[in-house]
């Protein structure tokens, strides 16, 4: 797991990714909301940066996890996409 100060320089560069938590909060979020807010909202780079940060795999199985239940925030084509991506990466 990437030091804590990696993280948080990482949401502060990506803020706007994270709309929905108050501006004071946004750096406690956990890992699972901010795989969910850069898989959903991110661009490539901010992707890969995460992917870099955290890995792959265990982005992967977050992002599994996430999807696994009856309801999940994932955007149908960035479910689609990442299901596909990491059957192939992961």
């Amino acid at each position: 797991m990437p030091h804590n100060y990696e993280i948080k320089q990482f949401i502060k560069k990506n803020s706007s990714l994270f709309w929905w938590i108050k501006p004071e909060e946004k750096m406690n979020i956990s890992i699972n909301a901010l795989v969910e807010a850069v898989l959903n909202y991110g661009n490539e780079k901010s992707v890969k940066r995460l992917f870099d940060l955290v890995g792959i795999k265990t982005v992967a199985d977050i992002f599994y996890q996430q999807i696994s239940g009856k309801r999940s925030n994932y955007h149908q084509r960035t479910k689609h996409f990442f299901q596909i991506y990491f059957k192939r990466h992961a």
